[in-house]
């Protein structure tokens, strides 16, 4: 059974993200996903592969709840609060599908010709994924965290060096998106 439910409004959203916040800045502790999936690496033996994965993951298996909390969530969202379609204008549909044939537009939640298993038989966007990831990876442990981390936790802390790096972020996802991924794709 499929529910349907239309986003939660800002005024919903905003104090619950808010009070989450408040409540980990009361436990001293700092909301993001690399640090989790950092402390998953660990606990999965990443540290015989590199020094950075080698410290005491156990006094972080917090970190991995929130992991969990991710996937569980992501897949109630995905199943049963959503109708898992995304409205897109009729413009941009048309765009899509004329210069990149993207036709599942408004009828799934990702496109099918990009996000289907079946793509993942192409070696190409296998490399493209795989660099994709390394580029990530390697951009959050330069920034000192990712963009969830910094975006809300060092935002909503005041901190200066989260303010840098989340317009680092905007510009670099913008120089991508107009610069780089039409030659991609």
């Amino acid at each position: 059974m499929n529910f349907i439910y239309e986003p939660w409004p800002w005024y919903v959203a905003g104090p619950l993200i808010a009070l989450v916040m408040f409540a980990l800045l009361f436990v001293g502790r700092q909301f993001g996903m690399s640090s989790p999936l950092r402390t998953v690496c660990a606990a999965a033996g990443g540290g015989k592969a590199a020094s950075f994965f080698k410290f005491d993951w156990r006094a972080e298996r917090w970190n991995l709840v929130v992991i969990a909390g991710a996937v569980a969530g992501g897949f109630v969202a995905s199943h049963y609060l959503s109708d898992n379609k995304v409205q897109i204008d009729e413009k941009v549909a048309t765009k899509l599908a004329d210069e990149l044939n993207i036709t599942s537009t408004n009828s799934a939640y990702l496109p099918t010709e990009i996000f289907a298993t079946e793509s993942l038989a192409d070696p190409t966007n296998i490399l493209i994924l795989l660099l994709g990831g390394i580029l990530v990876g390697f951009g959050a442990r330069y920034a000192g965290g990712c963009t969830s981390g910094h975006a809300i936790s060092g935002l909503s802390n005041l901190q200066v060096p989260s303010l840098i790096a989340v317009v680092g972020f905007f510009i670099g996802g913008l120089l991508m998106n107009h610069f780089l991924l039409p030659y991609i794709f």
